[in-house]
């Protein structure tokens, strides 16, 4: 018998049924395609219907409640499913009440009249043409603040020829590195000297905001340069726009935008300065919303989103940075009478004085979110230096009435002498960092700033330590005149160490560079100013020599990698605060005999002439430039003279 050959599907017929046949034969066990395709419709029709009735029916668990629970537990409250009963009806006859209302306008709408209709409509036209016309005006205007009299600004010349020289030196200095910006980098950020082109870092987001223009505004006002301050007046009143989609850093554009451009407007009486100053500020304002208040490392200028460094102490902010907003927010709520500044940084400060403080010492990272100590490390250097700066200056702006401030400035640096500062075998008096309960004996470029402002503070010190603070002041700032002096190129060292026989010099290649920094010529100008020791100004001009032999190029001012090396390479980048650095140099011929006194402060003596109240127009981000918060050297706004000239 033979076996019959097998077809494919698509080959074999199906055998006609004979009429008494059923269709569908008992045998198959599988649907047709067309058959599936309906169980699959009535299903998902199934599915739909059964979403529906769960998301979109009245729900009606509340009569479950009272009808099933009600009955099985007798004893049990249902007044709180009553009330939400009560509550729907209430919602209920509002919509009913609303619709009412509706049809009723509605048919008052019909009774008018064609002319009373197109007069409504007129009248709610010219309502939103004002209201457009409101929004674009602008903010609302601030408020009028006296305008105090600058003194010692390009008031005269210097006697003496070589001094004039160096003057004329400084000025040339200055005028190079913003005429190469100006020419290769307008409208950048900073300036790639030798690439000759614009430059920038994150700490300004992604935009083109001008910091060097910012920052060099006052500086080209004190030096004379008014040309060049009008090119950077228009480009601000064209171009600076902090409505941009750009992460800045909250300290950074406070330091160098809010500060130099009230600096500038109070030295010119340009409202342009202040209201872009007050632009920024409400754009920083977001940063300050986290859990405690202690306001983010940075903050988008569009979206106001915030967060901190990824490299900081699991997410904390920073005592440098949280800790150095204080005199420019005070000083915007006087200026916007807008109390939130104010509020701002003063919550900071309660906070921090709740709180422990190991050995007496600030850590320099705080969590935002918990409130508590990130890694305790503290520095008067990198992290930490002008936050206990911002104290102390927080007392002098106040006209000496912010006690609460001088207090804090006196306990920190109690500690601070106590743990950190030490004498080396050489006997070189440095300010280590503390890390975990140990001192590295390391200080940073950073650090030199302190003996400025421990002589800045000497006057006024707890138990008349006047005369201590002063002598330690001049320790420090013969310590960092040896980590220049101890370089090939006479310019100072990013860090340097005090171990294994080495003394005020860098051991790690990464440490070795020189980056246009100010801090140890700013200590030099305060000891002069205090001391009238001339040796301070010989070492200030000594800087200024080598910055402008070692670091000038032909498209302006770059840093340099190695001080140690006789052939360095550069960095390829001119700082924007550069060019407020040139300034530094800038020093006082005092015009009387009594100014030469190093123990009287000029602070009260410049708010008594201005006729302003204590802490007003100079507690601010002036007050950080004018009191080199970190940078900037103005103190002529704040002395009786008449001479400015170099070191």
């Amino acid at each position: 018998m033979t076996t019959p050959a097998l077809l494919p599907l698509s080959g074999r017929r199906i055998p006609t049924l004979s009429p008494g046949a059923s269709s569908f034969p008992h045998h198959r066990a599988t649907l047709r395609l067309s058959e599936k395709f309906i169980l699959l419709l009535i299903l998902s029709a199934f599915i739909t219907l059964c979403f529906g009735a769960f998301f979109f029916l009245p729900d009606n668990s509340n009569l479950f409640l009272l009808s099933g629970r009600s009955s099985v537990h007798k004893g049990l409250n249902v007044s709180p499913f009553l009330s939400c009963r009560e509550e729907e009806e209430s919602l209920r006859d509002k919509i009913r009440a609303d619709h009412e209302r509706a049809l009723q306008e509605a048919k008052e709408k019909l009774r008018k009249s064609r002319e009373e209709l197109q007069k409504e409509i007129q009248t709610e036209k010219s309502k939103v043409v004002e209201d457009l016309k409101k929004k674009d005006a602008g903010p609302k205007p601030l408020p009028p603040v006296p305008m105090p009299k600058v003194v010692g600004v390009s008031d005269g010349e210097p006697t003496e020829p070589n001094v004039k020289e160096k003057r004329d030196k400084i000025r040339e200095m200055m005028k190079h590195a913003w005429d190469s910006y100006r020419q290769y980098g307008w409208g950048h950020n900073e300036l790639k000297p030798l690439a000759k082109k614009g430059h920038s870092t994150n700490i300004f987001g992604n935009s083109q905001l001008g910091a060097s223009i910012v920052d060099a505004l006052d500086t080209l006002y004190i030096m004379g340069l008014h040309d060049e301050f009008k090119d950077g007046q228009e480009w601000i009143e064209q171009n600076l726009d902090f409505g941009v989609n750009a992460e800045v850093s909250v300290f950074e554009v406070n330091i160098r935008f809010i500060g130099g451009l009230l600096a500038a407007y109070y030295l010119s009486g340009q409202e342009v300065f202040k209201l872009k100053a007050v632009q920024l500020a409400e754009k920083l304002l977001p940063a300050f919303n986290t859990p405690t208040g202690i306001p983010w490392a940075m903050v988008n200028l569009k979206s106001g989103v915030g967060r901190n460094w990824g490299w900081a102490s699991a997410g904390s902010s920073i005592l440098a940075e949280f800790g150095t907003l204080h005199m420019e927010f005070v000083h915007l709520t006087y200026l916007t009478g807008n109390p939130a500044y104010y509020q701002k940084v003063m919550h900071i400060r309660k906070l921090l004085a709740k709180m422990d403080r190991p050995n007496g010492l600030y850590p320099n990272y705080l969590n935002p979110r918990t409130g508590r100590w990130g890694q305790h490390h503290t520095s008067v250097g990198g992290l930490g230096d002008s936050f206990y700066e911002y104290l102390l200056k927080a007392w002098l702006m106040s006209d000496k009435t912010d006690t609460e401030a001088r207090k804090a400035y006196d306990d920190a640096i109690e500690a601070i002498e106590r743990h950190l500062i030490r004498k080396s075998n050489g006997g070189l008096t440095f300010i280590g960092e503390w890390k975990n309960g140990h001192l590295e004996r390391k200080m940073g470029h950073l650090a030199c700033f302190a003996g400025g402002m421990f002589a800045l503070g000497a006057d006024g010190s707890p138990d008349d330590k006047a005369g201590h603070y002063l002598q330690l002041g001049a320790e420090i700032a013969h310590t960092c005149h040896e980590s220049y002096d101890r370089t090939v190129l006479k310019l100072g060292p990013e860090a340097f160490k005090f171990d294994s026989g080495l003394e005020a010099v860098a051991v790690r290649q990464n440490e070795k560079y020189y980056i246009l920094r100010p801090e140890v010529i700013e200590t030099y100008w305060y000891m002069w100013r205090f001391t009238h020791d001339p040796k301070y100004r010989q070492w200030g001009w000594e800087a200024a020599q080598a910055i402008d032999k070692y670091c000038r190029v032909s498209g302006g001012f770059s840093g340099v990698k190695d001080v140690y090396s006789s052939n360095p390479t550069y960095d390829d980048v001119q700082q924007s605060f550069f060019l407020l650095q040139v300034n530094e140099s800038y020093i006082e011929e005092p015009s009387t005999p009594q100014h030469s006194q190093y123990s009287h402060l000029y602070f009260q003596d410049y708010l008594h002439q201005s006729n302003m109240q204590p802490g007003a127009a100079l507690t601010s981000a002036l007050a950080q430039r004018v009191t080199v918060a970190s940078h900037c050297q103005l103190l002529f706004l704040l002395c009786d003279h008449t001479v400015c000239f170099t070191v």
